[in-house]
């Protein structure tokens, strides 16, 4: 069942087009990414899909209501990008408010342990890492049907990004619908169902992150520190490779076909060993770049 529906969106501040073209459709259960560089249009799309900024065409429909129905504040729950409380609020008074909100609200002294909130600091206290995570409390406290979640993990450290991921998966597996921006590769591959990439306020790609790797160019990287000096030339002479580049002690080979037979055989006819020698296959990150030309900063 199709809970978000985006038909055609579009969206513009005075003569800059934030959002040009953008549709897609989120089915019940799924967790649907939205990659894109810095200024696709990401962030802007799920204000108007969270009822936050009116669009100025397009059609959008979340559980078959216009975003901007006051029925949908109770149904769903949104961590912006950029959010501010009161200063001297603390993280026990903000869980508290915001669950007396809902009828149904879940366990926030739950949600403030998974998510390691920082009770009794003031919000004005917290560091950018405890704003976050108080942020996606407050968004889940509500137990809604769909969450929508702008760059989910930014500002925090590795490990709570890990334990963040495995509460999002918990909270997905109770039936909750996520609407997941991100800039992080790691975190849209294991997290997400689906994934739409925007580029220039249009949708470049929709796919599966295996899917989407998989439309890559198959071009191969192997990486090993040879036993001796090797000479380049050699290796850069079969056809299979198409570059080849040194990192200190390290050399990286890259082409397609059989590359690793080319490379092997080189070296054993001149009496070389591939120590650490590693293979790296196409990533999503690579198929990031090949869709927009840029990386996941947008650098």
């Amino acid at each position: 069942m199709t809970v978000i529906e985006v038909q055609n969106l579009r969206k513009a501040y005075g003569d800059t087009v934030a959002v040009r073209d953008v549709s897609f459709a989120v089915e019940r259960g799924e967790i649907f990414g939205i990659l894109g560089p810095n200024g696709a249009g990401k962030t802007t799309t799920v204000e108007c899909v969270s009822g936050l900024r009116q669009a100025d065409g397009g059609a959008i429909s979340v559980l078959g209501r216009p975003p901007a129905d006051t029925a949908l504040r109770r149904l769903v729950g949104v961590q912006l990008q950029e959010s501010q409380l009161p200063d001297k609020l603390s993280g026990r008074e903000a869980l508290e408010l915001f669950s007396s909100f809902y009828p149904g609200p879940a366990d926030w002294q739950a949600l403030a342990r998974d998510l390691d909130v920082p009770l009794t600091t003031r919000y004005a206290k917290m560091s950018g890492g405890q704003k976050q995570r108080l942020s996606i409390a407050l968004a889940l406290v509500g137990n809604p049907e769909i969450a929508i979640l702008d760059e989910l993990t930014t500002g925090l450290d590795p490990q709570a990004r890990r334990d963040t991921w495995g509460l999002i998966e918990a909270v997905r597996a109770q039936g909750v619908t996520i609407l997941l921006v991100t800039h992080f590769m790691e975190e849209a591959e294991r997290l997400c169902d689906r994934l739409a990439v925007i580029d220039r306020g249009t949708v470049v790609a929709l796919d599966t992150p295996a899917g989407l790797i998989a439309g890559t160019t198959t071009e191969q990287r192997i990486r090993f520190r040879p036993s001796a000096p090797v000479d380049v030339a050699l290796l850069e002479a079969r056809p299979e490779v198409r570059q080849v580049l040194r990192h200190g002690s390290q050399l990286e080979v890259a082409g397609t076909g059989n590359l690793l037979h080319a490379v092997t055989s080189v070296l054993a006819a001149n009496d070389i060993i591939a120590n650490d020698l590693r293979i790296e296959q196409a990533s999503l990150d690579d198929a990031f770049v090949q869709l927009t030309g840029r990386s996941d900063t947008g650098e």
